[in-house]
Formats: structure tokens, C-alpha cells, sequence
């Protein structure tokens, strides 16, 4: 499974779904490929559909920033939902479709005459519950590029990346003692260091800022790990990379965490990678990101809960 940094790769959400097609393509292609009467699996549609459209394996293996949700199999199910709702499609059993008379009816008429019924449908069996308006644009999902949840994940992801950036002023902007505290509030918090107080004692501070000292690994100290953070702005490159090691080497610690507000280069990554000692070196964003995860410096200002229907419900019972 690939991790959140890999499935970004640098290239912001609503860029990263483009060539997928959207839950709207998606649905008279299903419709035809149902056309013969045949009851489907969700995988055989799945297949179907991306052999349509002509996906590569990385976009059929593609995911939501942050989640484990598929894109394409994510939009895929949102069509199959859409053409059931409007009476198009049937799902006779968990998992399955099969086309509808109304849904053939539609297909005689062409791609046209497919838009206006969904609409149309989802229009009366909405009018029913006084839920909708005689205004098309109420129905404003079907203006999205994206379904709703793909702009929920987009926006909660910018939100992260703005809320990571403002981590960093902050942690650049205050006091030595400032910064030294978050970041032992954050190895005690990932489990480094034993309890605050040894971590506190553990850890002082260095010149522009910075932090180092050798902490415990488990509760009784039987392991112990080098730690050295760096508040600055400037990379830092192969020279501090070399003086850690040392460090490490003179307290004879075989690990070490390397933390920095700024970045490594490309150098300093090489010159870190093969070594006996083991090294793990955190830049600025990895640093803000691990706040946020673990709730350092951050606080719950709203919780959304997004809830889909329970598949393994007896709905036939």
C-alpha cells in the first residue's frame, strides 16, 4: 500500500484524479455494458470500465490523499449507485447489478435521452421526500468535477498542508525553550524517551535553538537512541550529517533521529544511507506532519464523520 507522500508525489490532489474519468462518464458505459442482460460483479465492472477508458495500472491503483480508498473503484461505485437510484440498474444481491427495463428503455435513446431521464428521475424521487426545489441547480453535485467526498479529502489535505506550514513559522518564530519542549512532547508522544520528565532531562539545548541528548528506546533503558533536532532555515547537508554520526559513535548509540525546521540535501540524504549506524533524519514537513498526527501543538476543532451504507446489513430481511 502506498503511503500518503507516494500517493501525492508532489502533485497537488485535484491534479492527481484528472485523468481518471469522472462518476458521470462512467455511468452510460456501465449502462451499455450491462445492456445484455447479464448479472455483473462490481470486479467485472471495475475491469470493464478501466479497459474502456484505457487506465494504466497507476490509475486503477490510485487512492484519496490520506485514505485507503480507491479512485477509480470509489467512482466507479458512485455511478452504479446513481444509475439504481434513477431506476436504471438493479442490485439484486450484495455486490451485483443487473440492468433494468427502464434502463434498456434509456439506452434506445441514446446518451441524451440518458442524461435527461437520470435527471429527471432523481428529480421526482426527491420531489417525493420535499427535498428538492424545481431548480436544477440545486443538484449541485452534478456541477462538481470531483464526487463530494473527493473535495472533502482536497480540501482536508489543503487544510493540512496550510495548517503544516503555519507549524513551521511558529516552531521558527519562538523561544529556544519553545521549540525544545514540543519536540520532546513529540518523542514522548511516539514513545521515545520514557516518561516527559526523563525526556526532559535526557534532552538540552544547543546553540541557534537546537536540541540534543541520548534518550531511552523502551521504559527500563536496555535500548537508547541519539536524538538531535535543528531549528533552522538554511538545508542542512553532508558536514552535520558526518558530526552526528560522531555523536552517535561517541556515545556509542547504534540509532539516531536527526530533526530539522528546514530540509536535508541531496547529499546529506546519500551520505546518511549505508552507514552501520542507523539514522533517520526528519525534515520540516515530516516534522510538522508528526505534530499534527500525534496532536502536538494542534488541537480538534471539528470532527466530520462520513458514513456510507452498511453492506453487511440484512436489507432483505
Amino acid at each position: 500500500m502506498l503511503n500518503r507522500g507516494e500517493r501525492l508525489a508532489g502533485v497537488r490532489a485535484g491534479e492527481l484524479f484528472m485523468s481518471i474519468p469522472d462518476f458521470r462518464s462512467i455511468m452510460p458505459v456501465m449502462l451499455e455494458h450491462l445492456a445484455d442482460l447479464r448479472e455483473r460483479s462490481d470486479r467485472e465492472i471495475s475491469r470493464a470500465m478501466a479497459e474502456h477508458f484505457g487506465l494504466d495500472q497507476e490509475e486503477r491503483t490510485r487512492y484519496l490523499p490520506g485514505s485507503d480508498r480507491n479512485v477509480f473503484v470509489d467512482r466507479v461505485g458512485w455511478a452504479k449507485a446513481e444509475l439504481a437510484m434513477a431506476g436504471l440498474i438493479e442490485i439484486p444481491k450484495r455486490g451485483k447489478a443487473v440492468i433494468t427495463e427502464r434502463g434498456l428503455d434509456v439506452l434506445k435513446g441514446g446518451n441524451l435521452s440518458l442524461k435527461q431521464n437520470l435527471f429527471q428521475k432523481f428529480l421526482e424521487s426527491h420531489k417525493k421526500i420535499g427535498k428538492v426545489s424545481n431548480d436544477p441547480e440545486t443538484f449541485s453535485v452534478r456541477n462538481l468535477e470531483q464526487y463530494p467526498q473527493e473535495v472533502m479529502e482536497e480540501a482536508y489535505e489543503g487544510h493540512r498542508r496550510k495548517l503544516c506550514a503555519e507549524l513551521l513559522t511558529r516552531l521558527h518564530a519562538g523561544p529556544p525553550d519553545f521549540f525544545r519542549t514540543l519536540v520532546i512532547d513529540l518523542l514522548v508522544a511516539m514513545g521515545y524517551g520514557g516518561s516527559l520528565q526523563d525526556a526532559l532531562r535526557s534532552i538540552g539545548t544547543t546553540g541557534n535553538g537546537g536540541l540534543e541528548g541520548t534518550v531511552r528506546v523502551d521504559r527500563l533503558g536496555v535500548e537508547n537512541i541519539h536524538v538531535q533536532a535543528k531549528r533552522v532555515e538554511e538545508p542542512l547537508g553532508r558536514r552535520e550529517i558526518q558530526l552526528f554520526l560522531r555523536a552517535m559513535q561517541g556515545k556509542q548509540v547504534p540509532r539516531g533521529i536527526f530533526i530539522t525546521t528546514s530540509s536535508f540535501s541531496q547529499e546529506a540524504v546519500w551520505s546518511a544511507i549505508g552507514l552501520d549506524y542507523s539514522m533517520v533524519l526528519l525534515n520540516g514537513k515530516d516534522l510538522a506532519e508528526l505534530m499534527i498526527d500525534y496532536d502536538i501543538g494542534v488541537t480538534t476543532t471539528a470532527v466530520y464523520r462520513v458514513k456510507d451504507i452498511d453492506t453487511e446489513a440484512c436489507w432483505d430481511a
